[in-house]
């Protein structure tokens, strides 16, 4: 596989102009002058409310009835008041609440209480919203969510309701709908994009529509589904987290294709039986997603329903060239890397500097990881997190492949892009009896340092023997000459809840409470342990270690390294 990719300035700029523009289309339909396009006859009655895999909890529709709103990790308690005028300036706390998700925990609690207040909350959202199409509460991406999750909840909003509120609730659905239908065209790139098809394909099928409705709804999506679903199942945007939150809409999207008799679209059933094996190509056999491109905490619960559709129940794949991994497993060992380019200027908000990293886990623990988002926490973190050096993988004169960082005044109309990076990656795979292994290389060092990165990885002895090899060299091969200007680090990222021993012989031990034990070794290179933060725990950021390999390419330009397994628990062999 070559893939040669890379963001240039006139990139940037085409994205400052496309977002710009596109940001000025939006006001202009948010005004008076288009405001009456998204007027028209109301439904009469939804016809059906679709499935939702999101796990629910009665207890959370508890919380919310006592005023208590825990959304994007962050807990606001309103004390009385309404939620939707609590001044809180959190911008991912109040895109959750206005996307209405929440209302799968008044379902789950079953009650004329639980549905009281869920009619309450929406009526309050109608009265303050409804005729104010701005802001947060109508960016494309929320509404879109929310659309979905009123139909997905209608049953519960709407039990024992009076008339008045059914006619405001099913107006508004169809207001949203017009709205959204204007808008999706001049979305963003992405997984924004691609769910307001999903909420346009649910409305046609939820709400009395013509077949034409239907038909038209159905080729946007399959269009937008062909254009984002790689062949192997990836999402363009190279982020795991998207496969598992788009297949949370598909899944129950194609089943309401069923429920009303319609024929889904044939690139629906194809992109949602390429998305399932690829969901878990990316998995670790504790159920967590291997944290690449913007993938922080695994919800386990989430993943295991989703994968309950999954009739394969083959191996996961092991090579997803087109989205950019590779996949060694053997025995009860697992390997993942990023062995592809970044994605595209305008999908790369979320992508990392770690093109060349791995995870790798054994058995039920994770060992090697890389450091991962905190998806609910501070967005100061988030620039540290995916640099490369948050990374298992090589980075160069303290510098990462890439860069984030823009002027406040940028960020806010063009978001956090990855710019620069690896423009040429090239991966080999080459697996053989008893052993899967692969080469790949990248040039995001060449044009600042004049240094090609290649790493072999290998598994092999049942997967008890993994065996790494890291050069730096000129991008022809030969030695460096850029002494002094050639640092080298390569970093091994270790699982907070693994320790890290040092054996008589001075050789460092990895192994944890129940878990299977490793030895790390390495030529010519005496290891440092370092500090280190793993920023996707599940409480929030976690102290973890770090082991690090200094030298210089002029001086080393082959670094050979072992991770043999010493000692397997509960048959791990």
């Amino acid at each position: 596989m070559d893939q040669a990719r890379g963001h240039s300035p006139h990139e940037l700029w085409g994205l400052v102009a496309r977002q710009a523009w596109a940001r000025l289309r939006r006001r202009l339909r948010a005004g008076p002058t288009y405001r009456w396009r998204y007027s028209g006859r109301t439904p009469e009655r939804v016809l059906i409310a679709p499935p939702d895999l999101r796990i629910a909890d009665p207890q959370v529709a508890r919380d919310i009835y006592h005023g208590q709103f825990l959304l994007a990790g962050q807990l606001v308690e309103t004390r009385g008041q309404s939620p939707f005028r609590v001044p809180i300036t959190d911008r991912p706390w109040q895109e959750a609440l206005h996307s209405f998700r929440w209302l799968r925990h008044m379902r789950a609690a079953q009650s004329e209480l639980a549905s009281a207040n869920a009619r309450a909350l929406v009526e309050e959202w109608m009265t303050l919203y409804g005729k104010r199409i701005s802001g947060t509460p109508w960016e494309p991406g929320t509404t879109a969510k929310r659309l979905i999750a009123w139909l997905q909840h209608s049953s519960v909003v709407l039990q024992g309701a009076e008339l008045p509120f059914y006619r405001q609730f099913l107006k508004m659905l169809a207001v949203q709908m017009r709205y959204l239908r204007t808008n999706t065209r001049e979305m963003p790139d992405g997984e924004d994009r691609l769910r307001a098809r999903i909420a346009l394909a649910f409305c046609a099928l939820s709400l009395p529509a013509p077949a034409a409705a239907v038909k038209t709804a159905s080729r946007n999506l399959a269009q937008e589904l062909e254009r984002q679903i790689l062949a192997d199942g990836g999402h363009v945007s190279r982020n795991p987290r998207a496969i598992m939150e788009l297949l949370t809409d598909l899944l129950p999207l194609r089943q309401t294709y069923t429920n009303q008799a319609e024929q889904p679209p044939q690139a629906l059933i194809d992109a949602v039986e390429r998305m399932l094996p690829a969901l878990r190509f990316f998995r670790h056999r504790d159920g967590s997603l291997a944290r690449f491109n913007g993938m922080g905490i695994t919800q386990h619960d989430s993943v295991a329903a989703i994968l309950r559709y999954d009739d394969t129940g083959g191996a996961p794949l092991l090579h997803a060239p087109h989205s950019g991994y590779e996949r060694l497993a053997l025995g009860a060992t697992t390997v993942i890397a990023d062995t592809a380019a970044p994605p595209p200027a305008d999908l790369s908000h979320f992508a990392h500097a770690g093109c060349l990293s791995f995870e790798m886990s054994s058995g039920r623990h994770q060992f090697v990881v890389n450091s991962g988002i905190d998806n609910y926490g501070d967005d100061s973190y988030r620039p540290l997190a995916r640099t490369t050096a948050a990374h298992s993988t090589v980075t160069l004169n303290d510098t990462s492949q890439a860069r984030f960082s823009l002027s406040s005044r940028w960020s806010e109309l063009i978001g956090t892009p990855l710019i620069g990076g690896p423009r040429k990656v090239e991966c080999q795979r080459d697996d053989a009896n008893g052993v899967h292994r692969f080469t790949a290389s990248h040039n995001g060092y060449v044009s600042r340092f004049g240094l090609l990165h290649e790493r072999a990885l290998s598994l092999s002895e049942d997967g008890a023997f993994l065996e790494g090899v890291d050069r730096v060299m000129r991008p022809d091969g030969s030695p460096s000459t850029a002494v002094g200007n050639d640092a080298v680090a390569v970093r091994f990222h270790i699982h907070p809840d693994i320790d890290i021993y040092r054996d008589p012989e001075g050789r460092h031990i990895l192994a944890g409470e129940a878990t299977d034990t490793w030895l790390f070794t390495v030529e010519n290179i005496v290891p440092v342990v370092e500090e280190s933060i793993f920023f996707a725990g599940l409480g929030g950021p976690r102290k973890s270690r770090q082991i690090v390999l200094y030298t210089a390419a002029s001086e080393n330009p082959e670094i050979r390294w072992q991770l043999r397994k010493t000692h397997a628990i509960n048959g791990n062999s």
